[in-house]
């Protein structure tokens, strides 16, 4: 997933000025060649800013989507029984449409783009697509006849519930489809991402979302009216979201010129390539799905709701990662797959140390955030109908055991895949087994005595876990990022995002307390209260985290800044 303009087949990808050093003899070295290719190649910070922009607009959907589970089923069982049905297609599409198959076709589709031409490239994309049909389309059947038994294994406590169980068997089996289509939106962001286009294929998601949201108010009283859980309403609309979220990005697809049409070979040297790299990377980018599922089981055994609140908590964490986490990774992605196809490594060094820092800047004060703002945020994007101030309590709390691993989660999205562009499938698989090892250890060890916190509390230190594994190995491949000034760029990341979080945490709670002492009738927990005063915490930490980085020279700071003046000043000269 993700890169610059169209390549030319005899192009060289150099360093983009996004990861250039600031020393002055790096700089010299580098300057004639950048100014060329900056002319022709947008960098990977400029293509993950489009690509955040996009899905900016995606995951605020997602929001508005669980803010109508919250307002319309509250966290109950039925929203347990959703998600836990919901869950099982998801893990596969993580595992394999939006992890293994995207790390494992977007190096090969660019490889064969650069050497062999854009006709070569568009028969690869038809023989994934039906390869997929072929593959995923048997396995989506499989999955429908297996249902009860997949819900068995994954809440075996819903058995206890035979209503709650049937439920979650029919909507497993409508969902189920959701993973082909996902699938086919998978390889086409890929394709078109490799191709240039960035906005269409980051904003497809949001059809998803939106189908959802409808559903909620439109198909949930129909399903009702025919003696079925409103909740069903909402599978259907999810798979149609899916289907949705396909069908919008043929059109983007067409105007690069390609068109489908059948063909089915899989002893072609590509589609083998793909098959090399997917099959370990599947179980290389396992590690957080078999977390999500270990969780989910033990979940189940906590009550009802428990699922509901790691889930709720999950949406808001993926906030930063999806906007910026995999943005940055998906724009890496065919940058880097480039420079290791002519064996640049040096390049690819840079690369990754560039969007090492740039997703680490944003995660880490999304971190800080988190953990400073959690209670208002939870209770302003939830607390509405049937979701209560125990919900929002309970939320809470996850939200800041899932906070720990955030920066973590996304940078796994950066490196494991540099390794699949490496043709290095080991690395990452050696990563998830450790991680999730740790994983279940620490989940099994602490269930008990913490319940439902030590889900995502195991989840955050596997995520640390196969992060460092990965980084470490990494550094041998690649050479080592020391001229890159990596490792003092982040400790100056670090010292920012953490006074800006201590900034954003006391000031929400010194502004919350005045406010109730001024105005008895929006004491600290209203939601009035909570609005203004995470609006001042907020912003302090913004300022802090400004002021600070300036101070220390935190480079991504300023290209941040400079970035939202360009796009005002380009406004300004259009009106």
């Amino acid at each position: 997933m993700n890169t610059e303009e169209k390549l030319n087949s005899n192009e060289k990808d150099v360093p983009c000025e996004t990861i250039q050093n600031n020393d002055s003899h790096i700089k010299e070295s580098a300057d004639s060649t950048s100014n060329e290719t900056s002319k022709k190649k947008t960098s990977v910070a400029r293509s993950a800013a489009v690509m955040g922009i996009a899905t900016f607009f995606s995951r605020i959907a997602g929001l508005v989507r669980e803010q109508t589970f919250a307002y319309l089923f509250g966290a109950g069982k039925w929203t347990d029984a959703f998600n836990v049905a919901f869950k099982i297609p998801n893990l596969l599409r993580d595992l394999f449409a939006e992890g293994a198959m995207s790390a494992a076709f977007v190096p090969t589709f660019n490889s064969i783009l650069q050497k062999e031409g854009e006709e070569k490239a568009f028969r690869l994309t038809n023989l994934t697509f039906c390869a997929i049909l072929i593959v995923v389309g048997s396995l989506t059947a499989l999955g429908m006849v297996l249902s009860p038994y997949i819900v068995q294994i994954l809440a075996p406590q819903f058995i206890e519930d035979p209503e709650k169980f049937a439920v979650t068997v029919t909507m497993t089996r409508i969902m189920f489809p959701f993973l082909l289509v996902i699938s086919w939106a998978a390889i086409s962001m890929g394709m078109l991402n490799s191709l240039g286009e960035f906005f269409i294929p980051s904003v497809a998601p949001v059809f998803l979302n939106l189908s959802m949201i409808l559903s909620g108010w439109l198909i949930c009283p129909l399903a009702v009216k025919f003696n079925m859980p409103a909740i069903t309403g909402m599978a259907i609309g999810a798979m149609l979201g899916g289907i949705l979220q396909f069908t919008v990005q043929l059109p983007s697809l067409v105007r690069k010129g390609w068109k489908f049409f059948w063909c089915l070979d899989f002893k072609d040297p590509g589609i083998r390539k793909i098959g090399k790299l997917m099959i370990p990377g599947t179980v290389g980018l396992a590690a957080t799905q078999i977390n999500v599922a270990v969780n989910t089981i033990l979940a189940t055994s906590q009550g009802d709701g428990a699922v509901s609140w790691i889930s709720y908590a999950f949406r808001i964490m993926q906030l930063p990662i999806g906007i910026f986490g995999v943005a940055v990774a998906q724009a890496t992605l065919p940058v880097i797959s480039r420079q290791a196809a002519s064996g640049d490594k040096d390049s690819m060094a840079g690369t990754l140390a560039s969007s090492i820092r740039l997703s680490s800047f944003i995660n880490l004060w999304a971190c800080f955030a988190c953990v400073a703002l959690a209670e208002p945020v939870i209770r302003i994007i939830y607390q509405h109908g049937r979701f209560g101030i125990a919900d929002t309590l309970a939320t809470t709390a996850v939200l800041r055991a899932y906070s720990i691993g955030l920066v973590f989660y996304a940078l796994i999205k950066i490196l494991g895949p540099a390794f699949y562009a490496l043709e290095d499938t080991k690395v990452p698989v050696k990563a998830s087994i450790i991680s999730i090892i740790v994983s279940i250890t620490l989940s099994l060890a602490l269930i008990k005595p913490f319940g439902y916190i030590s889900l995502p509390f195991s989840s955050s230190i596997a995520a640390i876990v196969n992060a460092g594994f990965l980084f470490f190995m990494l550094q041998k491949r690649v050479g080592g990022f020391g001229k890159y000034s990596l490792v003092s760029g982040l400790i100056k990341i670090l010292i920012a995002t953490a006074i800006s979080g201590v900034a954003t945490y006391y000031s929400y709670v010194g502004f919350a307390g005045y406010m109730g002492s001024l105005f008895p009738a929006y004491v600290a927990g209203t939601f009035i209260n909570s609005v203004v005063s995470l609006c001042v915490g907020g912003l302090a930490g913004l300022v802090a985290l400004y002021v600070v980085s300036r101070l220390i020279h935190v480079e991504e700071a300023d290209k941040a800044a400079e970035l939202v003046l360009k796009k005002i000043r380009r406004k300004k000269t259009n009106n």
